[in-house]
């Protein structure tokens, strides 16, 4: 790995080879290795990789995906010291929520929309089931320029976590607070309280859809959930204000959860503009134009084909 060795990204490596170590030896990701750069640069965090995970990885192409893993040249830019809006800054389209210490970025969303209607607004999730993205056992696939991305939990690089333990650090959102999966400390406050499986605010609508595709709520769209204030342990963006490992003193902090919205999707903060897909500079495919929301793609439901927003 190409990281600079200063007081931060020693920890950084820290924590990549010791999920490395618990990882079986072969490399599926072709002959390309895991390149990723985490420095301080002022009072920005400054992440550069080239995408390749540094876990094994399902078979691409296959039949819900035709697509190879290739290197790509992430750029990301996010505050060191980030600060909480006054309320969740939605995720738009054409931006990945965050990164993985990895380098591989979290794209929770898809351009499926059902019978290829965007204007319907009934939106597939991708984790539900309903359509055939591909996904391999670490909840990504890969976009037709070759970038790899998470849509859930990346359980390649989660070897180590226990319900034991605090989850380790996984990543950053691209408002710059820390991601964390499945596993906090049971009092926000007090790491001496134990640990838990944190649960997610948002639940399942009951009845049936008025219109679009009809039928009852069941997880197929994004737009079959709705968030609960107080019905988990995390907010509207599955964030929580907590102590951790990394912060003693307290921050908001994602988590990635088992259930809906698996990868937040809003922000506690201000995104930073590198993480919209195709930015110069930025969160960029090898200097290639955005392709994400855009064909040419692979085949979804109906002939559709598989982009991201």
């Amino acid at each position: 790995m190409a990281v600079k060795t200063n007081s931060y990204t020693l920890a950084v490596m820290g924590l990549l080879a010791a999920a490395a170590a618990a990882l079986p030896a072969t490399r599926s990701a072709g002959a390309h290795e895991n390149k990723v750069s985490i420095r301080a640069d002022g009072d920005m965090r400054i992440i550069r990789s080239n995408g390749i995970p540094q876990h094994d990885v399902g078979a691409f192409p296959n039949r819900g995906n035709p697509n190879a893993i290739a290197p790509q040249s992430h750029a990301y830019r996010v505050p060191m010291n980030p600060v909480a809006a006054n309320r969740p800054v939605p995720m738009r389209r054409g931006m990945s929520f965050g990164v993985a210490l990895n380098g591989v970025p979290f794209d929770p969303g898809t351009a499926e929309y059902w019978q290829n209607d965007r204007r319907s607004g009934w939106r597939y999730e991708a984790l539900s089931g309903k359509i055939n993205l591909g996904l391999d056992q670490n909840n990504a696939h890969v976009q037709p320029n070759g970038a790899y991305h998470y849509h859930g939990l990346p359980k390649g690089m989660l070897t180590s976590l226990s319900p034991d333990a605090h989850s380790p650090l996984v990543g950053y959102a691209a408002d710059g607070f820390p991601i964390y999966a499945l596993y906090g400390y049971s009092d926000p406050k007090d790491p001496s309280k134990g640990i838990k499986q944190l649960r997610s605010g948002w639940r399942l609508k009951s009845g049936t859809r008025p219109d679009g595709p009809g039928g009852r709520y069941d997880g197929s769209f994004v737009n079959d959930w709705q968030y609960v204030d107080s019905a988990g342990d995390l907010n509207e963006s599955n964030a929580r204000f907590t102590v951790t490992p990394e912060y003693p003193d307290g921050i908001f902090a994602y988590f990635l959860t088992e259930g809906f919205p698996f990868v937040p999707r809003s922000f506690v903060g201000t995104p930073n503009s590198s993480f919209r897909k195709g930015t110069p500079g930025g969160g960029r495919h090898g200097g290639r134009p955005r392709i994400h929301d855009q064909g040419p793609g692979h085949l979804g439901p109906r002939g559709g084909r598989h982009g991201h927003d």
